[in-house]
């Protein structure tokens, strides 16, 4: 006899923050899925993509290219390839995005730290339904070529591969953070030198990305 499913999606939150004082962005992503199971992967925890129905991936303060030094990358790399073989829906978020498309052979570079809210060009795609364009960005490194198969669906002024869509496999990033309040400011002021104008967070509706995440999720499990 074959065991029934639970009825809700089996979802993993994969934290990949390296600095300790800067946990608080992974955080606020994993409050956003309160049913999800939290993997540490810099501590060396791996989801177990038997059972997984969808996966988000976390921003970090370290940076893709710093794979000779942090062995996690590469093995984080590996991962997108599985999820992506797997037909599992993803989102990378920040570095997500960035390990994203690196893992299908795109590059990721140093282009200076944006730490703002940015206006950005969201193609129709049902990840961003009800999110409007101006979106919480703090990042120092940006995809400059995207990886194979994966279409720009987000652009900024700052950054031409602000978020990207793979063609055949349901894996979504975003370079600028959703997750992001007004809540987190006087962090974000002090550790990366956040700059308020020309928005107000009261434009900002980038957490519905989570939610528009979570619908695909449960649609595809369906």
């Amino acid at each position: 006899m074959t065991a029934l499913r639970s009825t809700a999606s089996t979802l993993y939150v994969v934290r990949s923050e390296v600095d300790p004082d800067c946990e608080y962005h992974c955080d606020a992503l994993a409050s956003r899925f309160p049913d999800a199971t939290e993997i540490d992967f810099v501590a060396g925890e791996r989801p177990p993509l038997e059972d997984a129905d969808g996966v988000v991936l976390t921003g970090s303060t370290a940076a893709v290219y710093e794979a000779d030094r942090r062995p996690w990358i590469a093995d984080q790399e590996a991962l997108v390839r599985e999820l992506v073989d797997r037909k599992i829906p993803t989102l990378g978020v920040c570095f997500g995005h960035q390990v994203a498309n690196a893992a299908l052979g795109g590059t990721v570079e140093n282009v200076g730290t944006t730490a703002t809210l940015v206006e950005a060009d969201l193609a129709d795609d049902p990840l961003f339904e009800g999110v409007a364009p101006v979106v919480p960005a703090v990042h120092g490194d940006a995809v400059t070529e995207p990886g194979e198969e994966m279409d720009v669906i987000v652009a900024a002024d700052h950054a031409p591969v602000f978020g990207t869509r793979h063609r055949s496999a349901p894996l979504w990033t975003v370079q600028f953070h959703p997750e992001i309040t007004a809540a987190v400011r006087d962090r974000l002021v002090e550790d990366f030198g956040w700059e308020s104008k020309p928005f107000s967070f009261d434009d900002v509706s980038a957490d519905r990305v989570f939610e528009n995440f979570r619908t695909l999720v449960d649609e595809r499990r369906e």
